[in-house]
């Protein structure tokens, strides 16, 4: 399989920032919209973005706790949407769309990671749900508001995408749950949404994205134990990172994904997985936790998860030309 997926020498690397990748660009009068926009990466994306001149809109599934973390941001507004609810993703993009404006940016920085076997919904597999679906669906449904503006969309995954492709037998995982391979299987499915998202969007100057933001110790850790954490080497008894130059800070976890949705070195392209703030090379078939997989850049499987993504969720923005 032939691949535009090669670095491009961008300048930028793994310790750069969200506030490095964006000086010199001005987003005055730009609007983005970012989910889990109020912690970890996410508070640091919007943040980064305001900086910039940037309006940002955070949908978010506790809206009071959002509230606080964003206080004295000027130009942020918070709005109630639950991922995993697809009720509430449709009445949160109907308010949207009500509002008459557009979008530039939308960054789909939410998810959950490695948690106990929880169904939400139909009795979905909550990784596959909240991580994969529920952007689907609200990406679909803002499609009127993307659309028009040329928008970027941009699709946070994880080198966690190695663990596997999609279990395309039980995508829900209704025997032999793993919380590690679930986690991995949403991931790759993050990076599958943006290769079709780009494919179906292009002509309409949409360009899509997925990354692998880094390894970064904020909330998203929240499912995992103490000893867990331990057993990976990654904090002692006393709670001490044991390495920390091994992980990024949450400003340096926030910069591929303000670099994907706002740099110009990315004009003209898209579909592509980027890791440390350029585009990220292929993965070997065997070892290696660098680059991205093949299973995961995969236009026929793409295609496939986009279908049956549609059909879950009763919601396809393309439905003519899938």
């Amino acid at each position: 399989m032939t691949t535009a997926q090669h670095k491009i020498g961008s300048g930028f690397g793994a310790r750069s920032t969200a506030d490095e990748v964006l000086r010199g660009i001005d987003l005055t009068g730009r609007l983005a919209l970012v989910t889990g926009g109020y912690s970890g990466i996410g508070l640091e994306t919007t943040r980064s973005l305001v900086r910039a001149g940037a309006r940002v809109v955070v949908p978010a599934r506790r809206p009071d706790t959002a509230e606080q973390a964003l206080a004295g941001l000027p130009g942020v507004e918070v709005d109630e949407m639950d991922l995993g609810d697809l009720e509430s993703v449709r009445a949160f993009a109907e308010r949207f769309l009500g509002s008459g404006r557009t979008l530039d940016m939308v960054i789909d920085s939410a998810g959950i990671m490695a948690c106990p076997e929880t169904r939400v919904g139909p009795g979905w597999e909550a990784q596959f749900a909240t991580n994969h679906l529920g952007h689907f669906a609200l990406v679909n449904r803002l499609w009127p508001a993307i659309a028009p503006g040329g928008a970027r969309v941009v699709s946070v995954s994880s080198r966690g995408h190695h663990a596997g492709g999609i279990r395309w037998d039980d995508v829900n995982w209704r025997t032999g749950y793993d919380k590690w391979e679930a986690y991995g299987q949403a991931k790759t499915a993050n990076v599958l949404f943006a290769v079709h998202l780009d494919k179906l969007g292009r002509d309409a100057g949409v360009r899509a994205f997925a990354l692998h933001p880094g390894g970064i110790l904020t909330p998203l850790q929240r499912h995992l134990s103490k000893e867990e954490q331990m057993e990976r080497g990654w904090i002692d008894e006393n709670g001490t990172v044991l390495h920390p130059e091994a992980f990024k800070t949450p400003q340096q976890g926030a910069a591929t994904q303000v670099w994907a949705a706002t740099s110009p070195r990315l004009e003209g392209l898209g579909g592509l997985y980027l890791e440390d703030c350029d585009v990220a090379e292929p993965a070997p078939a065997d070892g290696d936790r660098e680059g991205v997989k093949e299973w995961a850049i995969d236009p026929e499987q793409a295609a496939r998860l986009w279908a049956l993504s549609a059909e879950l969720t009763g919601v396809d923005a393309f439905a003519d030309r899938t």
